[in-house]
């Protein structure tokens, strides 16, 4: 069942919540494909083969051009795609712990399971480079000098972080407060 999505130009954020007592909470950041991209890479593909092979077969160039034309052509359409990533998920399960996955194009699933014990604040931080500014969300684990990034390869923007910040704190939140029983 789909409880929230957000959707911008590059990414498409979606929450889920499985189970009837919903108990795992699914966050899943996808990106998204554009079909534009696609035309016009095939068609710059198309052109530039059209071109080497007019030229070693009408004016008689060397079959080295076309061989240099075909490498050429590989690499726009490398660069063009080199996107492997297909999506990152959060799964939360609050007895348990939080799963990190991402998927990649090639069908590679890369999963990492962080224990509830083990996960003492989530952290919504700004990353400052040289060229850009993006948000990051972060876990800061117990004996752990690094912070563990929770999307590893996306940089989502900060309205699609914040539902799983949230999400990440009430566990943590529930946690740290001990059960008590009235009366």
């Amino acid at each position: 069942m789909v409880d929230d999505s957000i959707v911008n130009r590059r990414y498409s954020y979606i929450r889920e919540s499985k189970w009837p007592v919903e108990a795992i909470d699914l966050h899943h950041v996808v990106v998204r494909r554009g079909r534009a991209n696609r035309f016009f890479m095939r068609l710059s593909v198309v052109a530039v083969l059209a071109s080497s092979l007019y030229l070693v077969l009408v004016k008689n160039e060397s079959i080295t051009f076309l061989f240099w034309s075909l490498m050429l052509s590989g690499l726009v359409v490398k660069l063009m795609l080199w996107k492997p990533v297909e999506k990152e998920s959060v799964i939360i399960i609050p007895a348990l712990g939080v799963q990190l996955e991402t998927h990649y194009l090639s069908g590679k699933i890369l999963r990492r399971f962080l224990p509830i014990g083990k996960i003492l604040r989530p952290a919504l931080l700004e990353c400052v480079t040289p060229v850009t500014c993006y948000w990051s969300l972060s876990l800061v684990l117990r004996d752990e000098d690094e912070l563990t990034l929770v999307f590893k390869e996306l940089h989502p923007p900060v309205k699609m972080l914040v539902p799983v910040w949230k999400a990440l704190c009430a566990i943590i939140d529930d946690k740290e407060r001990p059960d008590t029983e009235d009366g």
